[in-house]
């Protein structure tokens, strides 16, 4: 079924002007997903000889993490445990006007449109997002046992795909989810024990360096990340950073 829809996207030309709201018609099917109804009014902009709206996207299949905007109020949608391209427009109406916007967050500037600059993401994971290990032959697999509930745990929070709709959603734009579910996945395994002190430390240090606010544990991150990443990270991850400090590592 066809639908008509009014789309409130928000235009800025660079990370120095000031940006608005601006509405567009667009005639999208249910079948489609939210990025495709994008593409069709970029379609319809280019053949008005307007700019398209410039927006993040990748994989288009929920794993990349790219597709960062915040539709009518809640990022990636209101679909809970979905990406916005897997975000279908059957969960619309005729008539509807949707309003689209980016990532707001002091530590995400936006680029142009709904693009932002998620850079300090990588710059977390750059600190400490990693293990250490001798090059050479690779051993075996399975040499090291490891618990099914930890492997089960590490592989939950290793799901995390760095979208950062959990500092989309917090009221302080912390990035404690993200960050914890990193330092979670790789501290649970015997491969990431050997720097587990150090890899905390540095890790929520470069969090703090890049401007992310507090958690106030409000819950807003979980509720709205697209894979269910749990509060439970962090407080693994407030555990191993005081466990770090106290240590003297």
């Amino acid at each position: 079924m066809d639908m008509n829809l009014n789309i409130k996207v928000w235009r800025q030309k660079n990370n120095k002007s000031t940006g608005g709201f601006e509405t567009y018609p667009v005639l999208a099917n249910e079948h489609m997903s939210f990025l495709e109804m994008l593409d069709v009014l970029n379609e319809d902009l280019v053949g008005l000889k307007k700019e398209p709206i410039a927006f993040e996207h990748d994989c288009r299949e929920g794993i990349c993490g790219t597709c960062s905007l915040v539709i009518n109020g809640q990022p990636h949608g209101p679909n809970s445990g979905t990406t916005t391209c897997q975000l279908h427009m059957r969960f619309f109406k005729d008539g509807d006007t949707i309003v689209v916007e980016p990532y707001r967050a002091k530590a995400f500037p936006v680029l142009k449109d709904l693009v932002v600059d998620r850079s300090s993401f990588d710059r977390i994971i750059q600190a400490g997002g990693y293990i250490s290990v001798n090059t050479g032959q690779a051993p075996d697999g399975n040499c090291i046992p490891i618990g099914k509930d930890l492997a089960g745990k590490s592989f939950e929070s290793a799901a995390c795909i760095g979208c950062g709709a959990c500092v989309a959603a917090c009221p302080n734009g912390s990035a404690m989810l993200f960050t914890s579910a990193k330092i979670t996945h790789l501290g649970l395994l015997p491969q990431g024990e050997v720097e587990a002190d150090r890899r905390t430390q540095s890790m929520v240090a470069q969090m703090d360096k890049e401007g992310f606010g507090m958690c106030s544990n409000i819950g807003a991150c979980e509720a709205q990340c697209p894979k269910e990443i749990k509060l439970d990270n962090i407080a693994y991850m407030n555990r191993s950073y005081f466990k770090a400090v106290f240590s003297g590592e």
